[in-house]
């Protein structure tokens, strides 16, 4: 089985573009204590776009922050948060957490099987193999009955994938754009192959969106269950991959939707068939979820500030799984800084990966962080791909970014921002499996690696910024 990750498997070529054409953008700077002095500002979005009083506002806060040990730290975060996006928390909403290839897939088929209207599709790899041709089979049926078919895939990220799967959509009906093509002179909105689209958003009728980590790929056709200790010891045989994406139904998916036409948009894809893409949607549960999304080209990265500014006004508890770990100056600021204060911190990390430098260069912060307190923990028995995190038990975030620099630089993405001690319940339980499918890493076994290690951890460290 062929396990990859396209931006290792197309290093080269990267790398060359990025010397030749490359600039070398920066992260914003935060601190700790940038939250606005007013936190009562929050504001909260009904299913029909209403505003919710101020009084409102402050009674939903609290429900919120039921079980944090400082109320206040969730208010301060949200009115930081809403500050960066410009945008309310919408209310209303039910969410499915979807922890394993097969019950994403399940959830993802099933929604477009349902499909009445419109079917819009993001993602960065399709592989043409069993689990792609099982969406292209639905997307084409689908697209015969006259369902519109939209879907925007990664020109890198689909690089193995042959021109006849494409061509078999295209020539059904469905529309399909390439995100950033990796010729040049196929390029209808500029040109950079360092910038890719890493977002993963299934959106049906306007009405249902699923996200997270997964790309569609038979590797993700098992769940991460199984596979044993001596799996997880020989990177060789085969590994369950092990990932974890949401179902929302309710008003914030006309968030999704639009983060989808801009990047339609933006890329200059061809005029969309018309459709109800912006149904009224209605309240299905009691969820409060914010959708941010990252380019780029955008001056300040929200998700990126939207991390930091949470790990900064953390209390009690930080806990953060995620498949590509290689953290900037700031973020490691932050984790410490929390330690420091008392939070405990903790991140599941994989034992092993599909893209080595990436896997070696996180592994050089390992020691200072291991040192100031934070504990860290490698995944067995799977292919660690997820990426969430959960803060105070009130703040949780499932979506496509790894905390590294080439997720807050140089691609798309997406993530969820969901509210309330109800939803961070079954996140801390989805850690808590994981955690107990992990080995926790001392400082004193790491600082026993040998010096064959240490190498590749320096010589990953070289490339960081663009890995």
């Amino acid at each position: 089985m062929r396990l990859r990750h396209p931006r290792i498997s197309f290093r080269a070529l990267a790398a060359l573009a990025v010397v030749c054409f490359a600039g070398c953008s920066s992260l914003p700077v935060l601190t700790p204590d940038m939250a606005p002095a007013n936190p009562g500002a929050v504001q909260f979005q009904t299913a029909n776009g209403q505003i919710v009083s101020p009084e409102r506002s402050r009674e939903i806060l609290a429900r919120l922050s039921a079980g944090d040990p400082n109320p206040g730290s969730l208010a301060r975060h949200l009115a930081l948060e809403q500050e960066v996006s410009g945008s309310p928390l919408s209310l209303g909403n039910h969410v499915v957490l979807l922890e394993n290839g097969p019950d994403t897939y399940a959830a993802m088929l099933s929604a477009i099987a349902s499909a009445r209207d419109h079917i819009n599709m993001e993602t960065y790899i399709l592989d043409g193999d069993e689990a792609g041709q099982r969406f292209a089979d639905a997307l084409i049926e689908k697209q015969r009955q006259g369902v519109q078919v939209n879907l925007i895939h990664d020109a890198v990220g689909t690089l193995g994938t042959p021109e006849a799967f494409f061509k078999r959509l295209t020539e059904a009906g469905a529309q399909v754009l390439v995100f950033n093509p990796v010729n040049p002179l196929k390029a209808k909105a500029g040109w950079d192959v360092n910038q890719r689209d890493h977002r993963k958003l299934l959106i049906v009728d306007g009405r249902v969106a699923v996200l997270g980590g997964i790309n569609i790929s038979s590797v993700y056709s098992g769940g991460s269950s199984f596979g044993g200790s001596s799996a997880a010891r020989d990177p060789k045989q085969r590994l369950p991959w092990r990932d974890t994406d949401l179902q929302i139904d309710g008003p914030v998916v006309a968030q999704f939707q639009k983060l989808f036409m801009d990047t339609w948009q933006s890329q200059k894809g061809p005029a969309l068939a018309a459709r109800n893409y912006f149904p009224q949607l209605s309240r299905n549960g009691d969820e409060v979820v914010r959708a941010i999304g990252s380019a780029p080209d955008e001056p300040v990265s929200q998700i990126y500030v939207t991390l930091i500014s949470a790990i900064n006004t953390a209390d009690a508890e930080v806990l953060l799984t995620n498949a590509y770990f290689i953290p900037d100056p700031q973020l490691m600021q932050a984790l410490l800084r929390a330690v420091a204060r008392g939070v405990d911190v903790k991140m599941i990390v994989p034992s092993v990966t599909d893209s080595s430098l990436v896997f070696h260069a996180g592994r050089a912060h390992y020691d200072v962080l291991l040192a100031g307190g934070v504990k860290l923990y490698e995944r067995r028995k799977a292919l660690l791909h997820a990426k969430t995190a959960l803060i105070d038990g009130v703040w949780s975030t499932v979506g496509s970014t790894n905390l590294d620099w080439r997720s807050f630089l140089h691609n798309q993405e997406l993530t969820a921002v969901i509210l309330g001690s109800q939803f961070g319940v079954k996140m801390r339980q989805a850690f808590e499996r994981d955690l107990a499918d992990s080995d926790e890493i001392t400082l004193e076994a790491w600082r026993r690696r040998s010096f064959g290690t240490r190498a590749k951890e320096w010589f990953g460290s070289l490339w960081e910024y663009w890995l």
